[in-house]
């Protein structure tokens, strides 16, 4: 399950450096819950393409977080706005900018 919420984060991130394709099937498997053989069927495609792509658009996601760390320095954020002393969070916030 945590995989599935953190897919579903660097999707939000990074969607927009995804072909169409690539959105359509992560957001049946990931959002919809479709079955390898569901999304198959609608497609008319193999399940192993659709794993295929799945597994190709996951590993993406995984390469755009590694180089731009938008994910990263997002949960920064969040744990600095958490932080309850105003002059450390303008200094936890200038070190993730």
């Amino acid at each position: 399950m945590e995989d599935f919420v953190y897919y579903g984060e660097l999707y939000d991130l990074y969607q927009g450096l995804l072909t169409e394709k690539q959105r359509h099937y992560f957001e049946d498997y990931y959002f919809h819950n479709l079955s390898l053989g569901e999304m198959a069927e609608n497609y008319n495609v193999s399940r192993n393409a659709i794993f295929k792509q799945i597994h190709i658009t996951v590993a993406k996601l995984e390469e755009y977080e590694e180089i731009l760390h938008l994910f990263f320095k997002k949960q920064k954020l969040i744990d600095v706005l958490q932080s309850k002393q105003i002059d450390d969070i303008k200094k936890q916030i200038e070190e993730v900018l």
